[in-house]
């Protein structure tokens, strides 16, 4: 289900209210203009970067001699799972790469994240690192794959 974010006239979105439960989760109203696109890069920002981390996480059970699929069981019992944990690793081990979120958007979405990090002079290291490995993938030619395409980034 959608989780509906929201900016702007407050009374509109009250009067949408009733359409955003029947649409979503939830909703959140984050204020004047720009502010729901601006808290999207930031949560796009987050996912990037977590994906590109499990990508690397991955490889290196790999790399090490560590069972991939070990990896992902001891994620899924613990603190971080979730559905995007296993699904997006579920498919990574198959090499599905069928696009729910496409690597090209994740990638522009972290770009301008980091843009508006240096915009309001508050650094953004960790999303400038994801960036890179996602740019390398990119060109790996993997711009129309999901965004766990990133994975092969890290195998090439």
């Amino acid at each position: 289900m959608l989780v509906i974010l929201a900016a702007g006239d407050r009374t509109v979105y009250e009067d949408c209210s009733s359409c955003f439960q029947a649409m979503g989760k939830t909703s959140f109203f984050l204020g004047e203009v720009g502010n729901a696109a601006r808290m999207m890069l930031i949560l796009n920002m987050v996912q990037g970067s977590f994906m590109a981390t499990i990508a690397e996480g991955l490889t290196l059970a790999q790399a090490t001699g560590q069972s991939q699929h070990t990896f992902l069981d001891i994620l899924s019992h613990g603190q971080m799972a979730s559905t995007f944990v296993d699904q997006k690793c579920q498919n990574i081990l198959q090499g599905n790469f069928k696009p729910d979120y496409y690597l090209k958007h994740i990638q522009k979405d972290l770009r301008l994240a980091i843009s508006m990090g240096d915009t309001a002079n508050h650094p953004t290291p960790m999303a400038a690192a994801a960036n890179e490995v996602y740019k390398r993938a990119k060109a790996l030619d993997q711009s129309d794959n999901d965004m766990s395409a990133v994975y092969r980034a890290y195998i090439h």
